[in-house]
């Protein structure tokens, strides 16, 4: 059975993550503890703010030994959403220089949005460059809800999964092996959103 553990560090769109995998499925907790980080199938970590202030609560508030081990070693699938994709880079330069969980190689910097508005606000498209079962059922143009101003700059072009052009062709998923990371906001996608979570619950 699938059994789905949202990171919690104070992020403030737990409760809509957490509402619409409800949803999907009955077995969704939101817990920093080892146990239930351990016992699950399925990770998430949530993400709203800034790259520093996210990674100086997640260092305080959950246990990163037990969550390297379990998305590392043990391979349990993991989804970040928008500063949870983020904060898997080695490095982010948001309000000063901070370092990342270093999971997927690359910075986190500021879009080079031209004439463009930022923040990043509304739907766009995605241009999907490389097929994974995350993406099962899309083809590209699927629209999604973006707010942000950073993106992350993958080292490794392999790494990149989707594009999205705002100003810039911006990397809008990462993936690297079991750990997936999304920029935009499945929770706030509306039946987009919902499919990209039941794709990620039926990885294995």
């Amino acid at each position: 059975m699938k059994k789905i553990c949202i990171l919690d560090y104070g992020s403030g769109n737990v409760r809509s993550v957490f509402n619409m995998l409800s949803n999907i499925t009955g077995e969704v907790i939101v817990s920093n503890k080892s146990d239930d980080i351990s016992s699950a199938t399925h990770l998430v970590l949530p993400g709203v703010g800034s790259f520093g202030a996210s990674m100086e609560k997640i260092k305080k508030m959950l246990p990163l030994d037990v969550l390297e081990e379990e998305v590392l070693k043990n391979n349990k699938p993991f989804l970040g959403i928008c500063v949870g994709l983020q904060v898997l880079a080695e490095e982010g330069v948001e309000f000063g220089d901070y370092q990342g969980l270093g999971w997927i190689r690359g910075t986190v910097e500021r879009m080079q949005a031209g004439s463009l508005p930022l923040p990043h606000i509304g739907w766009n498209s995605i241009d999907i460059v490389k097929q994974t079962p995350l993406l099962k059922k899309f083809g590209n143009n699927q629209d999604f809800y973006f707010v942000h101003s950073y993106v992350f700059k993958a080292e490794d072009s392999e790494n990149v999964v989707a594009k999205t052009e705002y100003g810039e062709h911006f990397s809008s998923i990462i993936n690297k092996d079991n750990i997936y990371g999304v920029q935009f906001h499945p929770e706030k996608s509306q039946k987009a959103g919902r499919i990209l979570f039941e794709n990620f619950l039926e990885i294995k």
